[in-house]
């Protein structure tokens, strides 16, 4: 369902909550969305299955609107990127946060927040854990996260799993590899031939198999660390 975050009126954020369908298990997860946006099919396809297996998925509108177009010229995306200032991007996964403790940390639902990031939301995963410490977000996950600093690793008191391709010149496996040995209780997969994108929107029969088996790693992760381990 569509729902509003923060301010009401022109200020407030939307985004969209899938509650899960079934066997609910009372978890909050923050989905952020790769550069299409909180709309996109293939986000909100990914975030209706991660509903299916019990958790409560929100999906907030990092772009304000204004998400990358595929009809776009590829020369205007650091343009197009950097009118979305990482202030402002930041205070609205902060208010996204803030909603989903009220929600259902507060509530006493769930002892811990999940984080899922594709591509840029991927990156962004890795800053919001560096930021919370621990306090509200109990794992995370990126899958080919972009635009990472990996200075931050040590700062990240969450287990973390990271997911990409070999093929992938948008995340750098070494990049991963050196946030791991920094983050207790990491994990690293990395699926052979795979390039940016695989796991939420596949284009092949191949990639189809590699997403599926992407997916189901993710949902033991989240079980282990969310449910099992609440």
């Amino acid at each position: 369902m569509e729902i509003t975050l923060g301010e009401d009126g022109s200020d407030g954020i939307p985004a969209y909550l899938f509650k899960a369908v079934k066997n609910n298990n009372g978890a909050g997860i923050l989905l952020l969305s790769d550069i299409f946006g909180f709309e996109d099919s293939f986000t909100r396809d990914f975030a209706y299955r991660v509903a299916c297996n019990g958790y409560n998925v929100l999906v907030p509108d990092l772009f304000r609107g204004d998400p990358w177009r595929k009809d776009r010229p590829s020369s205007t995306f650091e343009q197009w990127i950097s009118s979305h200032y990482p202030e402002r991007m930041a205070k609205d996964i902060a208010i996204s946060e803030k909603w989903m403790v009220d929600e259902y940390l507060a509530a006493g639902i769930s002892k811990k927040l999940g984080i899922i990031g594709f591509c840029f939301g991927g990156g962004r995963v890795i800053e919001v854990l560096a930021k919370d410490q621990g306090a509200h977000f109990g794992v995370g996950v990126s899958f080919y996260g972009t635009r990472i600093d990996p200075s931050l690793g040590p700062k990240i008191k969450a287990p973390v799993l990271f997911i990409s391709g070999d093929e992938d010149p948008l995340c750098q496996v070494s990049v991963l590899e050196d946030l791991h040995k920094g983050i207790e209780g990491s994990k690293v997969v990395i699926f052979k031939g795979r390039g940016h994108g695989f796991a939420h929107r596949p284009q092949s029969p191949e990639e189809d198999k590699d997403a599926e088996q992407a997916f189901l790693i993710m949902r033991n992760w989240l079980c282990d660390e969310l449910v099992v381990n609440k």
